[in-house]
């Protein structure tokens, strides 16, 4: 397989989405005394965002990737990210069954990919 802009952006794209989805689900759990229609409102316009990269990340991936994969690829950086988010920000730790339950998901993604 060669690796044309059609198969790099849109993994480009959904990486940044991500960064962007998840602070607009989890980053208000830092500021749990702000009022809940406020970080709603918050979490919406950085979702906005978020919709401008993942929108056309799907659309360019498309044209090389099945809609199955586009999704698998979105749900790996989801985690990627997430994980990253979770102990810098959240100062949380991962446990080692969440590292298994990525492996398993990372395992499933493998089997979308294979061919």
């Amino acid at each position: 397989m060669s690796l044309t802009p059609a198969h790099i952006w849109p993994i480009v794209l959904l990486g940044l989405s991500n960064i962007f989805m998840t602070f607009a689900w989890y980053g208000h759990l830092r500021f749990k005394a702000a009022p809940i229609l406020v970080v709603i409102a918050i979490s919406w316009g950085i979702a906005f965002f978020e919709y401008c990269l993942a929108v056309p990340a799907n659309r360019i991936g498309h044209a090389v990737y099945s809609a199955a994969q586009l999704k698998t690829i979105q749900e790996v950086m989801t985690l990627s990210v997430f994980a990253i988010f979770s102990v810098v920000y959240l100062k949380e730790a991962i446990s080692m069954g969440t590292l298994i339950g990525f492996a398993f998901i990372a395992l499933g993604a493998w089997f979308v990919f294979r061919g």
